[in-house]
């Protein structure tokens, strides 16, 4: 199995690779063919991306989606960072080998759900700031 030169720098110097106690917003996301699992810690502001984290447990492709997907989301808009694919994290490693492809899913997967986490929190605080406003 050949892995690109990014897929290994991502795998031996992955980038946000820590846990966030203070998060806003947590997603998982774990995939049972192959024992992946992958829990997403995002801070948002002014409906951004401010700070990204993750811990996985996984394969060299696994830890460098996830560190590719940290990378790419950190900053972006909320509905910016939705429309990032597993196609956009293969590319920006140069490419995956065919048996790894689905590891691009693991890392897209929890940032979907730790970013649909946080609007649905969000969503709710809303209406109870709102319910409560004319008191």
């Amino acid at each position: 199995m050949i892995y690109s030169e990014k897929v290994i720098e991502h795998f031996m110097c992955p980038q946000n690779a820590h846990s966030m106690p203070d998060a806003d917003a947590e997603g998982n996301f774990g995939d049972p063919s192959c024992g992946d699992y992958l829990t997403v810690y995002i801070k948002v502001k002014d409906n951004h991306i401010d700070n990204i984290s993750y811990l996985v447990f996984g394969c060299s492709a696994s830890i460098a989606t996830s560190s590719m997907t940290s990378v790419m989301a950190k900053g972006k808009g909320l509905d910016e960072a939705l429309k990032i694919t597993e196609e956009d994290i293969i590319e920006a490693l140069d490419g995956l080998p065919e048996s790894k492809v689905h590891c691009s899913n693991l890392g897209v997967s929890a940032l979907r759900n730790a970013i649909n986490n946080y609007l649905v929190v969000k969503r709710m605080e809303d209406s109870y700031e709102n319910s409560n406003s004319g008191r």
